[in-house]
């Protein structure tokens, strides 16, 4: 009992703010796992998109814009952090339940699988030259022919 209570002492207050602030760190640091947000070609007439709408998109449910044009989804593969961050945190749902309803819908013949790109740079290309696209990415920067919506 000794031993315990000395090696406890022996953690100094200074290691204890590293323990508690490392995850913290870690996340600011690690340019995969911020979010810049939502892109969609810059032909979609929307600025912003509120989270059900979002979701109901990703999920297939919301097929069309509000002007009647097609939505066609881009996505990362189920592994990539971004796509796994932009699953979790922004549409509230785990990426292995996102890829069991896509293939449900897809099987059933009631909607096509969202397009899977490689990486980020290909899922600009594609938003860029697709009308009606959406996808998103983990870096912020200007592209022409692309537009970030704002999320409500």
């Amino acid at each position: 009992m000794i031993a315990y209570h000395q090696a406890r002492r022996t953690i100094r207050p200074c290691h204890r703010i590293c323990l508690l602030l490392w995850p913290l760190l870690a996340l600011l640091c690690c340019p995969a796992i911020a979010l810049a947000g939502v892109i969609v070609e810059a032909g979609v007439e929307l600025r912003s998109l509120d989270a059900t709408s979002l979701r109901n998109i990703y999920i297939l449910r919301q097929t069309r814009w509000p002007d009647g044009q097609p939505i066609v989804v881009f996505v990362l593969p189920d592994n990539h952090p971004v796509h796994e961050r932009f699953a979790k945190d922004t549409l509230g749902i785990y990426p292995y339940r996102l890829r069991q309803i896509w293939d449900r819908l897809s099987y059933s013949g009631m909607a096509g699988a969202p397009i899977e790109v490689r990486n980020e740079t290909e899922m600009r290309t594609r938003v860029r030259s697709t009308p009606g696209a959406i996808g998103y990415t983990s870096k912020d920067m200007a592209h022409e022919g692309i537009k970030t919506l704002k999320l409500d």
